[in-house]
């Protein structure tokens, strides 16, 4: 899953990325609202995270563009100000949710996950494809009872492609999602995370369970 988080207080951005970084989280950073703006509307995002008072336009005003501009992905609002036309203006322009500075870093991980999951308040779905089973919360995953050991990388991989079961995803739409902006090698990476989920995956399970489509990608299938 790829975060956009727009911050222009870099060590609050540091200290941001790096936590969802250990939630295997991919992290692009953004410090006003023109940046914002130019990478949210060439990156398909699977949340924002947007501070109100950035060098402008401010946050709201870069909410409600993207609205206009019909880009979709979840935005939760960071604030210093507490009053309550402050968060309205924040809804009014599109946001999905809103976060009060000062935060505990762990109700911000579960408030974007709520976002991406789409309702809010509920425990995080456990995936689940024929034998294998996905559990975001946790991070644990299970194929045919065995619990696979995966780092943030392949877990995170793993998630997006159980996250669209039995649709082919090309390796441009896998490295955008998975992968930052400061990624700048070869798109064999893809190739090369999928050779190692397959090998964690297929051992002593069974039936080989991401199938690759010659020439566009790889989907993950129910066997």
């Amino acid at each position: 899953m790829r975060i956009l988080v727009v911050e222009d207080e870099s060590k609050v951005a540091s200290a941001i990325r790096r936590g969802l970084e250990r939630h295997a989280y991919a992290v692009d950073i953004a410090g006003d609202g023109g940046a914002a703006l130019s990478m949210a509307t060439e990156y398909d995002y699977d949340a924002i995270v947007l501070d109100l008072m950035i060098p402008g336009p401010d946050g709201v005003e870069v909410c409600g563009e993207l609205r206009r501009r019909e880009r979709w992905a979840p935005i939760l609002m960071l604030t210093a100000r507490g009053s309550v036309e402050d968060r309205m203006g924040g809804l009014d322009a599109g946001a999905d949710d809103y976060l009060i500075k000062p935060f505990a870093f762990g109700e911000l991980v579960a408030r974007i996950r709520a976002l991406i999951r789409g309702r809010s308040g509920s425990r995080p779905q456990v995936l689940e494809i024929g034998d294998l089973s996905l559990d975001p919360a946790r991070h644990v995953v299970e194929r045919a009872g065995r619990e696979i050991e995966l780092t943030a990388t392949e877990f995170s991989l793993l998630e997006y492609l159980a996250r669209h079961p039995g649709r082919v995803l090309t390796r441009t739409e896998i490295l955008e999602h998975v992968w930052d902006l400061h990624y700048h090698g070869s798109s064999n990476i893809v190739n090369v995370y999928v050779g190692y989920l397959r090998r964690k995956l297929d051992d002593r399970a069974g039936a080989a369970m991401i199938r690759t489509v010659r020439g566009v990608g790889y989907a993950l299938e129910e066997q």
